[in-house]
Protein backbone atom coordinates (compact mmCIF):
# COMPACT_ATOMS: atom_id res chain seq x y z
CA UNK A 1 0.00 0.00 0.00
CA UNK A 2 1.07 3.79 -1.02
CA UNK A 3 0.85 6.50 1.14
CA UNK A 4 1.60 10.22 0.83
CA UNK A 5 5.46 11.00 1.71
CA UNK A 6 6.75 13.79 2.67
CA UNK A 7 10.25 14.53 3.55
CA UNK A 8 11.39 17.60 4.45
CA UNK A 9 15.09 19.24 4.37
CA UNK A 10 16.63 23.00 4.53
CA UNK A 11 15.58 25.39 1.70
CA UNK A 12 17.81 25.18 -1.36
CA UNK A 13 18.77 21.65 -0.11
CA UNK A 14 15.50 19.75 -2.15
CA UNK A 15 17.33 19.27 -5.61
CA UNK A 16 20.18 17.14 -3.69
CA UNK A 17 17.77 15.34 -2.35
CA UNK A 18 15.68 14.53 -5.26
CA UNK A 19 18.82 13.13 -6.38
CA UNK A 20 19.38 10.72 -3.41
CA UNK A 21 15.64 9.28 -4.05
CA UNK A 22 16.54 8.65 -8.12
CA UNK A 23 19.41 7.36 -7.28
CA UNK A 24 17.38 4.93 -4.40
CA UNK A 25 14.96 4.22 -7.30
CA UNK A 26 12.29 6.35 -6.44
CA UNK A 27 12.09 8.96 -9.93
CA UNK A 28 8.92 9.76 -9.53
CA UNK A 29 8.70 12.85 -6.70
CA UNK A 30 7.72 16.68 -6.42
CA UNK A 31 10.13 18.90 -5.62
CA UNK A 32 9.55 21.69 -3.38
CA UNK A 33 11.29 24.65 -2.04
CA UNK A 34 11.74 22.94 1.70
CA UNK A 35 11.19 19.25 0.68
CA UNK A 36 9.99 16.54 -1.62
CA UNK A 37 6.75 14.95 -2.10
CA UNK A 38 6.22 11.64 -3.32
CA UNK A 39 3.97 8.29 -2.74
CA UNK A 40 5.78 5.73 -1.05
CA UNK A 41 5.00 2.32 0.92
CA UNK A 42 6.25 1.90 4.66
CA UNK A 43 9.21 -0.06 3.62
CA UNK A 44 10.47 2.89 2.04
CA UNK A 45 9.45 5.15 4.46
CA UNK A 46 11.95 2.73 6.48
CA UNK A 47 14.64 3.08 3.82
CA UNK A 48 14.40 6.12 3.84
CA UNK A 49 14.72 6.86 7.42
CA UNK A 50 18.34 4.72 7.24
CA UNK A 51 19.75 5.73 4.12
CA UNK A 52 19.03 9.58 2.84
CA UNK A 53 21.52 12.48 4.01
CA UNK A 54 20.16 15.83 2.80
CA UNK A 55 16.92 14.64 4.86
CA UNK A 56 15.62 16.23 8.01
CA UNK A 57 12.31 14.31 8.72
CA UNK A 58 10.15 11.97 6.78
CA UNK A 59 6.29 12.57 7.09
CA UNK A 60 3.63 10.29 6.45
CA UNK A 61 -0.16 12.08 6.10
CA UNK A 62 -2.82 11.15 7.80
CA UNK A 63 -5.09 13.89 6.91
CA UNK A 64 -5.32 16.87 4.65
CA UNK A 65 -7.90 19.81 5.34
CA UNK A 66 -9.60 23.15 5.52
CA UNK A 67 -9.26 24.50 8.96
CA UNK A 68 -9.64 28.51 9.49
CA UNK A 69 -9.26 28.38 13.44
CA UNK A 70 -8.63 26.29 15.74
CA UNK A 71 -12.31 24.57 16.33
CA UNK A 72 -11.76 23.65 12.84
CA UNK A 73 -8.64 22.14 13.47
CA UNK A 74 -10.03 20.19 16.47
CA UNK A 75 -12.95 18.99 14.59
CA UNK A 76 -11.18 17.57 11.30
CA UNK A 77 -8.54 16.05 13.81
CA UNK A 78 -10.91 13.84 15.60
CA UNK A 79 -12.13 12.77 12.49
CA UNK A 80 -9.12 11.01 11.64
CA UNK A 81 -8.13 7.09 12.58
CA UNK A 82 -5.44 7.93 14.81
CA UNK A 83 -5.66 4.43 16.57
CA UNK A 84 -4.51 3.02 13.02
CA UNK A 85 -0.85 4.90 14.24
CA UNK A 86 -0.58 5.73 18.12
CA UNK A 87 -0.71 2.59 20.14
CA UNK A 88 -3.48 3.81 23.17
CA UNK A 89 -0.80 2.47 25.56
CA UNK A 90 1.90 4.55 24.07
CA UNK A 91 3.24 8.17 24.10
CA UNK A 92 2.90 10.72 21.87
CA UNK A 93 3.66 14.57 20.90
CA UNK A 94 2.87 17.29 18.61
CA UNK A 95 5.49 19.01 16.96
CA UNK A 96 4.45 21.91 14.12
CA UNK A 97 5.19 24.43 11.30
CA UNK A 98 1.96 27.27 11.86
CA UNK A 99 0.80 30.33 10.00
CA UNK A 100 -2.62 30.79 10.33
CA UNK A 101 -4.04 34.51 11.75
CA UNK A 102 -6.00 32.90 14.16
CA UNK A 103 -2.83 31.72 16.03
CA UNK A 104 -0.50 33.66 17.79
CA UNK A 105 1.09 30.28 19.94
CA UNK A 106 1.70 27.35 18.18
CA UNK A 107 1.76 25.32 21.53
CA UNK A 108 -2.30 26.51 21.62
CA UNK A 109 -2.51 24.80 17.94
CA UNK A 110 -0.38 21.82 19.48
CA UNK A 111 -2.79 21.60 22.42
CA UNK A 112 -5.94 21.74 19.95
CA UNK A 113 -4.54 18.92 18.15
CA UNK A 114 -3.81 16.67 21.26
CA UNK A 115 -6.92 17.25 22.54
CA UNK A 116 -8.58 15.49 19.58
CA UNK A 117 -6.09 12.67 19.18
CA UNK A 118 -6.76 12.01 22.68
CA UNK A 119 -10.41 12.32 22.47
CA UNK A 120 -10.77 9.95 19.50
CA UNK A 121 -8.93 7.31 21.28
CA UNK A 122 -11.04 7.60 24.74
CA UNK A 123 -14.20 7.59 22.69
CA UNK A 124 -12.70 4.35 20.71
CA UNK A 125 -10.87 2.04 23.47
CA UNK A 126 -12.38 4.02 27.04
CA UNK A 127 -8.76 5.13 27.71
CA UNK A 128 -5.95 7.35 26.27
CA UNK A 129 -2.35 7.34 25.16
CA UNK A 130 0.19 10.17 27.02
CA UNK A 131 1.26 12.90 25.78
CA UNK A 132 4.17 15.11 26.12
CA UNK A 133 6.92 17.37 24.54
CA UNK A 134 9.63 14.29 24.18
CA UNK A 135 10.38 13.17 20.63
CA UNK A 136 11.64 9.80 20.82
CA UNK A 137 8.28 7.79 20.66
CA UNK A 138 4.67 8.55 18.55
CA UNK A 139 5.79 12.38 17.21
CA UNK A 140 2.80 14.04 15.38
CA UNK A 141 3.69 16.98 12.67
CA UNK A 142 0.92 19.73 11.86
CA UNK A 143 1.70 21.88 8.95
CA UNK A 144 -1.06 24.92 9.16
CA UNK A 145 -0.82 27.56 6.53
CA UNK A 146 -3.30 30.44 6.23
CA UNK A 147 -6.87 27.76 5.82
CA UNK A 148 -4.57 24.68 4.29
CA UNK A 149 -4.43 21.92 7.20
CA UNK A 150 -1.89 18.62 6.91
CA UNK A 151 -1.32 16.52 9.93
CA UNK A 152 1.77 13.72 9.74
CA UNK A 153 2.95 11.37 11.60
CA UNK A 154 7.21 11.63 11.52
CA UNK A 155 8.57 8.17 10.86
CA UNK A 156 12.08 9.80 11.62
CA UNK A 157 11.21 11.59 15.50
CA UNK A 158 14.53 12.91 16.42
CA UNK A 159 15.48 15.06 13.24
CA UNK A 160 17.87 12.87 10.53
CA UNK A 161 19.85 15.97 10.99
CA UNK A 162 21.17 14.71 13.69
CA UNK A 163 23.07 11.62 12.96
CA UNK A 164 24.22 10.65 16.56
CA UNK A 165 28.24 10.75 16.03
CA UNK A 166 28.58 14.34 16.77
CA UNK A 167 29.13 13.83 20.80
CA UNK A 168 30.92 16.99 21.08
CA UNK A 169 31.31 19.94 19.12
CA UNK A 170 33.60 23.15 18.11
CA UNK A 171 32.62 26.59 17.15
CA UNK A 172 29.54 27.25 15.22
CA UNK A 173 29.61 23.84 13.57
CA UNK A 174 27.49 23.17 10.15
CA UNK A 175 24.52 20.71 10.45
CA UNK A 176 25.34 16.84 9.05
CA UNK A 177 22.47 17.73 6.55
CA UNK A 178 23.80 20.84 4.78
CA UNK A 179 27.35 19.53 5.20
CA UNK A 180 26.29 16.17 3.22
CA UNK A 181 24.11 18.04 0.79
CA UNK A 182 27.86 20.70 0.25
CA UNK A 183 29.40 17.37 -0.61
CA UNK A 184 27.02 16.38 -3.19
CA UNK A 185 26.72 19.69 -5.02
CA UNK A 186 30.60 19.19 -5.21
CA UNK A 187 29.94 16.29 -7.56
CA UNK A 188 32.40 14.59 -5.48
CA UNK A 189 33.22 11.22 -7.06
CA UNK A 190 34.26 9.72 -3.22
CA UNK A 191 37.26 8.40 -4.67
CA UNK A 192 39.86 11.16 -5.30
CA UNK A 193 41.25 13.04 -2.35
CA UNK A 194 39.31 15.51 0.51
CA UNK A 195 41.03 18.26 1.62
CA UNK A 196 39.11 19.96 4.64
CA UNK A 197 41.66 22.90 6.08
CA UNK A 198 39.95 24.55 8.65
CA UNK A 199 37.72 21.37 9.47
CA UNK A 200 36.23 22.48 13.01
CA UNK A 201 34.38 19.73 14.47
CA UNK A 202 35.02 17.62 11.28
CA UNK A 203 31.67 17.50 9.98
CA UNK A 204 31.97 17.92 6.20
CA UNK A 205 35.17 15.84 6.93
CA UNK A 206 33.27 12.82 8.32
CA UNK A 207 30.14 13.23 6.15
CA UNK A 208 32.80 12.76 2.94
CA UNK A 209 34.00 9.54 4.85
CA UNK A 210 30.82 8.20 5.40
CA UNK A 211 30.01 8.91 1.79
CA UNK A 212 32.80 7.02 0.22
CA UNK A 213 32.57 4.03 2.28
CA UNK A 214 28.68 4.08 1.83
CA UNK A 215 27.80 4.04 5.60
CA UNK A 216 24.29 4.95 6.06
CA UNK A 217 23.28 8.25 7.44
CA UNK A 218 21.92 6.81 10.30
CA UNK A 219 23.70 3.62 10.36
CA UNK A 220 24.58 4.21 14.55
CA UNK A 221 21.27 5.39 15.31
CA UNK A 222 18.70 2.58 17.36
CA UNK A 223 15.78 4.54 17.27
CA UNK A 224 12.59 6.34 14.61
CA UNK A 225 9.49 7.55 14.95
CA UNK A 226 8.42 4.21 12.70
CA UNK A 227 9.09 1.91 15.39
CA UNK A 228 6.66 3.63 17.71
CA UNK A 229 3.90 2.72 15.10
CA UNK A 230 1.65 -0.39 15.15
CA UNK A 231 2.94 -0.89 11.59
CA UNK A 232 6.64 -1.68 12.65
CA UNK A 233 7.72 -5.13 11.93
CA UNK A 234 11.64 -5.94 14.07
CA UNK A 235 12.16 -8.19 10.86
CA UNK A 236 11.18 -6.26 8.10
CA UNK A 237 14.04 -3.49 9.63
CA UNK A 238 16.52 -6.09 10.39
CA UNK A 239 16.68 -7.30 6.30
CA UNK A 240 17.36 -3.94 5.64
CA UNK A 241 19.55 -2.98 7.67
CA UNK A 242 21.14 -6.03 6.63
CA UNK A 243 21.21 -5.52 3.12
CA UNK A 244 22.76 -1.63 3.40
CA UNK A 245 25.32 -3.25 5.27
CA UNK A 246 26.38 -5.67 1.84
CA UNK A 247 26.70 -2.27 0.51
CA UNK A 248 29.09 -0.71 2.83
CA UNK A 249 32.69 -0.85 1.71
CA UNK A 250 36.32 0.33 2.69
CA UNK A 251 37.32 3.27 1.83
CA UNK A 252 39.49 3.83 -0.58
CA UNK A 253 40.21 7.25 -0.83
CA UNK A 254 42.58 10.17 1.17
CA UNK A 255 40.37 12.47 3.29
CA UNK A 256 42.34 14.74 5.41
CA UNK A 257 40.99 17.38 7.70
CA UNK A 258 43.15 19.93 9.69
CA UNK A 259 42.69 22.58 12.14
CA UNK A 260 45.24 25.19 13.93
CA UNK A 261 43.07 24.43 17.15
CA UNK A 262 44.07 21.57 18.79
CA UNK A 263 40.71 21.60 20.36
CA UNK A 264 39.01 21.45 17.07
CA UNK A 265 40.94 18.26 16.04
CA UNK A 266 40.32 16.51 19.20
CA UNK A 267 36.76 17.06 18.94
CA UNK A 268 36.91 15.61 15.17
CA UNK A 269 38.70 12.61 16.26
CA UNK A 270 35.98 11.19 18.76
CA UNK A 271 33.37 12.02 16.32
CA UNK A 272 34.90 10.44 13.96
CA UNK A 273 35.14 7.14 16.31
CA UNK A 274 31.76 7.68 17.23
CA UNK A 275 30.50 7.35 13.41
CA UNK A 276 33.24 4.55 12.74
CA UNK A 277 35.33 6.20 10.06
CA UNK A 278 38.30 7.32 12.49
CA UNK A 279 40.78 4.98 10.32
CA UNK A 280 39.43 6.62 7.18
CA UNK A 281 40.75 10.52 8.54
CA UNK A 282 43.91 11.50 8.28
CA UNK A 283 43.64 14.11 10.88
CA UNK A 284 46.40 17.21 12.27
CA UNK A 285 46.91 19.93 14.08
CA UNK A 286 48.53 22.81 11.51
CA UNK A 287 47.28 25.89 9.83
CA UNK A 288 45.59 25.29 6.43
CA UNK A 289 48.65 26.67 5.00
CA UNK A 290 50.65 23.78 6.19
CA UNK A 291 48.08 21.47 4.88
CA UNK A 292 49.43 18.72 2.60
CA UNK A 293 48.09 18.12 -0.79
CA UNK A 294 48.51 15.04 -2.33
CA UNK A 295 48.76 14.84 -5.65
CA UNK A 296 46.51 13.15 -8.24
CA UNK A 297 42.55 14.59 -8.64
CA UNK A 298 40.11 15.70 -5.68
CA UNK A 299 38.79 18.75 -4.43
CA UNK A 300 39.75 21.10 -1.42
CA UNK A 301 36.69 22.22 0.82
CA UNK A 302 36.75 25.22 2.97
CA UNK A 303 34.64 26.49 5.27
CA UNK A 304 36.31 29.85 6.66
CA UNK A 305 34.84 32.01 9.31
CA UNK A 306 32.71 34.98 7.94
CA UNK A 307 31.86 36.95 10.68
CA UNK A 308 28.75 37.69 11.99
CA UNK A 309 29.00 41.44 14.36
CA UNK A 310 30.50 44.62 13.14
CA UNK A 311 34.17 44.96 12.51
CA UNK A 312 34.44 41.38 12.45
CA UNK A 313 34.66 41.33 7.89
CA UNK A 314 37.44 44.14 7.79
CA UNK A 315 39.65 41.78 10.51
CA UNK A 316 38.75 38.35 7.93
CA UNK A 317 39.84 40.01 4.94
CA UNK A 318 43.56 39.49 5.08
CA UNK A 319 42.45 35.39 6.00
CA UNK A 320 40.59 35.50 2.95
CA UNK A 321 43.42 36.86 0.53
CA UNK A 322 45.67 34.23 2.23
CA UNK A 323 43.34 31.92 1.36
CA UNK A 324 43.54 32.29 -2.13
CA UNK A 325 46.96 32.41 -2.28
CA UNK A 326 47.60 29.06 -0.77
CA UNK A 327 44.96 27.78 -3.20
CA UNK A 328 47.06 29.41 -5.96
CA UNK A 329 50.66 28.24 -5.02
CA UNK A 330 49.79 24.92 -2.96
CA UNK A 331 46.56 23.55 -4.88
CA UNK A 332 46.98 23.38 -8.34
CA UNK A 333 44.97 20.73 -10.72
CA UNK A 334 43.12 20.44 -7.68
CA UNK A 335 38.96 21.85 -7.65
CA UNK A 336 38.88 24.17 -4.85
CA UNK A 337 35.29 24.89 -3.32
CA UNK A 338 34.50 27.74 -0.39
CA UNK A 339 31.49 28.11 1.91
CA UNK A 340 31.02 31.27 3.05
CA UNK A 341 27.99 33.56 4.14
CA UNK A 342 29.67 36.60 3.15
CA UNK A 343 30.12 38.00 -0.29
CA UNK A 344 31.81 40.59 -0.26
CA UNK A 345 34.89 38.58 1.68
CA UNK A 346 34.41 36.17 -1.29
CA UNK A 347 35.68 38.79 -3.09
CA UNK A 348 38.97 38.92 -1.51
CA UNK A 349 39.91 35.28 -2.83
CA UNK A 350 41.45 37.17 -5.60
CA UNK A 351 40.34 34.11 -7.67
CA UNK A 352 37.70 33.46 -10.45
CA UNK A 353 34.79 31.50 -9.33
CA UNK A 354 33.29 28.74 -12.02
CA UNK A 355 29.95 28.56 -10.08
CA UNK A 356 27.78 30.16 -6.92
CA UNK A 357 25.50 27.78 -5.63
CA UNK A 358 23.03 29.13 -2.74
CA UNK A 359 22.42 27.41 0.35
CA UNK A 360 21.45 28.57 4.30
CA UNK A 361 22.83 28.22 6.90
CA UNK A 362 20.21 28.00 9.71
CA UNK A 363 19.35 31.64 8.66
CA UNK A 364 22.20 33.07 7.02
CA UNK A 365 22.41 32.91 2.92
CA UNK A 366 25.78 31.85 1.99
CA UNK A 367 27.25 30.78 -1.25
CA UNK A 368 29.43 27.62 -1.92
CA UNK A 369 32.13 28.81 -4.54
CA UNK A 370 33.84 26.91 -6.64
CA UNK A 371 37.45 27.30 -8.07
CA UNK A 372 39.02 25.24 -10.62
CA UNK A 373 42.52 25.29 -10.14
CA UNK A 374 44.53 24.98 -13.71
CA UNK A 375 47.95 23.85 -13.83
CA UNK A 376 49.59 26.45 -15.79
CA UNK A 377 48.04 29.04 -16.86
CA UNK A 378 44.38 28.97 -18.09
CA UNK A 379 45.43 29.85 -22.01
CA UNK A 380 47.67 27.42 -21.56
CA UNK A 381 44.91 24.54 -20.72
CA UNK A 382 42.29 26.15 -22.93
CA UNK A 383 45.31 25.18 -25.56
CA UNK A 384 45.72 21.99 -25.01
CA UNK A 385 42.08 21.42 -25.12
CA UNK A 386 41.60 23.04 -28.56
CA UNK A 387 44.30 20.80 -29.59
CA UNK A 388 43.20 17.62 -28.40
CA UNK A 389 39.84 18.20 -30.16
CA UNK A 390 41.17 19.21 -33.35
CA UNK A 391 43.24 15.68 -33.15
Amino acid sequence: MSYHVYITCPKHIAPYLSQELTELGHPQHTVHTAGVEMLANLEDVMKFNLLLRCAHRVLLRVGEFEAAGPDDLYRESRRLAWEDWISVDGYFSVISSVDNESISNSQFAHQKLKDAIVDRMRQKFAKRPDSGPKTDRSVVFLFWKDSKCGVYMDMSGTPLSRRGYRVETHTAPMSEVLAAAVIRATEWDGVSGFINPMCGSGTLAIEAALKTSHIPSQWTRSNFGFMHTPFYAPDQWAAIRESAQKNIVPSQCTIVATDRDAGAIKVTRHNARVAGVADVLTTRIMDFQQTPVPEGDGIVFLNPPYGERMGDEKELEALYKNIGDWLKQQCSGKTAFIFSGSMSLLKHIGLRSEQRLPFYNADIECRLVRFNLYQGSRKIRQAEGESHESA
